[in-house]
């Protein structure tokens, strides 16, 4: 059948030039990973196929001997890589190859720092693998044929990766993907079977489908005999091998093939289960967070087999949300071949893998951080705010969970303090774990509401992630502690109080009663209640709210991320021994002791990260408090 030529020249998108740009000049010193990414996608295309032709055996078109096919021509300095895969149509080629991952490709532009060795982090986890070609290549000749969508008619995509691309009908006999690489002149050493053998060999021998190439022939053979196409992978799913047999180098190699990734992962995780629910998996933990996991709707990494045959490649049942980063394999003996994303929501040995698997990561995460510290603090820093939102949607593991997180605290500005640390410091008769949740870091430290804990050499955990308040809202108690926030309720220090200081500050009540009196009249309904303070040791003020009430800082994460949250009323409380409030006692006009509580209630408030209803009027009170200091 002869097709009718529709070529077209079409340009890239601007962001796709300067990846390109980018992938040539980063990834130079490791060009040879082109040959693993483009096998990597034609395994992909294979398993893609098997899992439509569950459904719709025609597909096959009478070959269902899936495999890839590596060739060279040293005369015309060509290496092709060719499938019998699902193939493409010419909008798939246009919206795939055209635009490199559109919807993430501005993102990725603007998360690169110009620090060569963490872009090439960022690159590789951006998953260009089609475009590594262009590090050996100067031009790419890729024609392809969907299968099922009428014999010979294909499409050809060809680009020298300088702006534009040609796209054109083509004849094409057999379904799949065929990209030609032309190299560029200093590249010859491509042109050699040993060493695309050796690359193969070495990036991609966990392919679970055949990896064939022309057999090489020597003297005399090489006249007489046809030479023939032989497999030179191993073959075998990685997962399906014994782990004893499987070299940690194996396993890197093929978290890269899955997660498309350029750096090894922190930590694999393998294992095969026997019994009413049987199943293998190869799970991974990264060594980096991906730069889009953040996303309202991020992708899940965890790929779902059933018998060996590709279903699915984000099974977000797998793994729970706050493990989304978890890459890897799982491959199910019992779960029927047709099994959908419907099916799975509901479906008992899912769950069943899904409730093993996280026990599993979380008990290597715990091995992790009991005998590799620095290795627990690189975890953490990548994917920690991820985990703290485990306790809150995992309340099984709940505690499990709690004892592998980490905080900064009184005693140090970097979030290494665990749960279990905390409550060995403990001060005798201390029965609370202390925190405070704050914008910055800064914010936290320097909060007047820990004053009498540095008196006292209480250590305060300090959190200031966004997470953190929806954590502690959720998070009670850890090992029979419960938690207390020191901006938060009544302060009761328990026996570290002591019965002494708590009649102290009864009497200090009585002493000052007046003084609060005239002070939550002079502020009216902007608090609730004014009183003496037990936090306070320097500062004159500070503002707290009732025990379950909603803190200052989550009314203002929620604000920022357009959420209405009306902020229920302060309370003021006072420092009776501090200067300003003896001065503010002493104050017998009216309308000066006013302005000098509304002073003091605005100071408080900013020193909490709030912001001012009237910024001007504050100034002008504080000015005139200056000159009158002045006369």
């Amino acid at each position: 059948m002869t097709v009718a030529a529709h070529k077209e020249t079409l340009s890239f998108q601007a962001e796709v030039s300067q990846v390109l740009n980018l992938v040539i000049r980063s990834l130079y010193s490791n060009k040879e990973i082109f040959l693993r990414e483009l096998i990597s996608n034609a395994s992909d295309a294979a398993e893609k196929l098997r899992f439509e032709a569950l459904t719709d055996d025609a597909l096959y078109e009478g070959d269902a001997l899936l495999r890839i096919r590596v060739s060279y021509d040293a005369d015309a300095r060509t290496v092709i890589i060719a499938d019998n895969g699902i193939g493409m149509s010419r909008q798939e080629v246009n919206d795939t190859i055209g635009t490199i991952a559109s919807s993430g490709t501005k993102k990725f532009l603007e998360s690169l720092t110009g620090d060569a060795s963490k872009d090439n982090v960022l690159i590789g986890q951006f998953g260009v693998g089609f475009y590594s070609a262009f590090i050996v290549a100067d031009k790419i000749t890729l024609t392809t044929r969907r299968a099922g969508l009428g014999a010979e008619h294909g499409v050809r995509w060809e680009s020298e990766g300088k702006g534009d691309y040609s796209i054109e009908t083509v004849e094409k006999a057999q379904r799949g993907t065929e990209v030609t690489l032309h190299l560029r002149e200093d590249e010859s050493e491509f042109l050699a079977g040993y060493r695309l053998r050796n690359i193969i060999s070495k990036f991609s021998d966990h392919i679970a489908l055949p990896i064939e190439m022309l057999e090489e022939l020597y003297g005399e053979d090489k006249d007489k005999k046809e030479p023939q196409w032989e497999q030179v992978n191993r073959g075998t799913a990685l997962w399906q091998r014994n782990k004893a047999e499987i070299e940690d180098e194996e396993y890197n190699e093929f978290y890269k093939h899955i997660a498309h990734d350029f750096e090894a992962p922190l930590l694999h995780i393998h294992n095969r289960v026997e019994g009413n629910n049987e199943y293998s998996a190869l799970l991974y933990v990264p060594g980096r967070a991906p730069y889009d996991m953040w996303d309202r709707d991020p992708k899940h990494g965890v790929k779902l087999y059933v018998r060996r045959v590709f279903i699915m490649d984000e099974a977000e049942k797998l793994m729970p949300h706050y493990l989304r980063f978890i890459k890897g394999v799982v491959d199910s003996d019992d779960l029927p071949l047709n099994v959908s994303r419907e099916i799975l929501q509901h479906n008992k040995k899912i769950d069943s893998i899904r409730t093993a698997n996280t026990k599993r990561v979380l008990g290597e995460l715990e091995k992790l951080a009991a005998n590799d510290a620095e290795k627990y603090t690189r975890f953490w820093k990548e994917f920690g705010k991820a985990l703290k939102e485990g306790p809150v949607e995992d309340h099984a593991n709940r505690e499990k969970i709690a004892g592998l997180l980490r905080f900064a605290s009184t005693q140090g500005d970097e979030q290494s303090v665990s749960l279990d640390a905390y409550i060995e410091r403990m001060k005798e008769g201390q029965e609370k774990i202390y925190y405070i949740t704050a914008e910055t870091l800064a914010a936290a430290k320097h909060s007047p509401h820990l004053e009498v804990f540095k008196k006292k050499g209480i250590e305060v955990l300090l959190m200031t992630d966004r997470v953190d308040e929806w954590l502690m809202s959720h998070l009670h108690d850890y090992k029979e502690k419960s938690f207390q926030s020191v901006a938060k309720g009544e302060l009761d220090l328990g026996q570290i109080g002591g019965e002494e200081e708590k009649q102290a500050q009864e009497k200090a009540a009585e002493a000052h009663k007046d003084l609060l009196k005239r002070v939550k009249d002079g502020l009216g309904d902007s608090v609730k209640e004014v009183r003496v303070s037990s936090r306070l040791t320097e500062s004159p003020v500070c503002l707290v709210v009732e025990e379950h009430d909603m803190s200052a800082n989550l009314a203002r994460v929620l604000k920022q991320i357009g959420q209405d949250a009306p902020l229920p009323k302060p309370i003021l409380e006072i420092n009776a021994e501090h200067p300003l409030v003896q001065r503010l006692e002493g104050e017998k006009d009216g309308t000066r002791f006013n302005e000098l509580a509304k002073i003091l209630f605005d100071q408080a408030l900013l020193a909490e990260g709030g912001q001012l209803d009237d910024p001007a009027g504050f100034v002008h009170r504080l000015n005139k408090l200056m000159l009158s200091m002045a006369g």
